[in-house]
């Protein structure tokens, strides 16, 4: 059975706006990677997605994913959404992402996961904060730097 959550067409057209490299052959950081760790890339993508933009609030352009709502179940919600966000972080070793994004990845996830847990202002916070779409962003910016160092 395939682990690697499925899109819709929609929602992964959403994630290829957003993130161009992810999904382009042609990408800035494709050089530096083989196709497994392309394919890490993308799952953490698809991750980021279903955790922190998988839906709209009708009439706003409010998006907030399952991070928010497995998040409104106290205590355990909190737990489980940082333990998903830890997969991400697990996924970012596999591109040799260094310590030290790894540790601010790590931070993002305790702050959000403590804050988190805080009954409903914890919730409005998750679909502000976006920990996830953060650790992303810092997975990127680690593989840019790569690619203009190795230019």
């Amino acid at each position: 059975m395939n682990s690697t959550p499925t899109l819709t067409k929609k929602g992964w057209q959403d994630v290829k706006d957003r993130f161009a490299d992810l999904s382009s052959g042609n990408s800035k950081v494709s050089s530096l990677l083989s196709q497994d760790q392309e394919k890490v890339l993308q799952t953490i993508g698809q991750m980021e997605y279903w955790l922190d933009d998988k839906f709209r609030l009708p009439g706003t352009s409010i998006r907030f994913g399952w991070d928010t709502i497995i998040g409104l179940v106290p205590g355990v919600g909190d737990a489980v959404t940082a333990a998903l966000a830890m997969y991400l972080v697990w996924n970012a070793r596999q591109l040799n992402i260094g310590r030290w994004t790894q540790f601010r990845m790590i931070s993002n996830i305790l702050f959000d996961t403590v804050l988190g847990a805080v009954p409903l202002v914890g919730d409005l916070f998750d679909v502000a904060f976006r920990a996830n779409r953060k650790n992303l962003k810092l997975i990127m910016k680690e593989l840019d730097k790569r690619k203009s160092k190795n230019a």
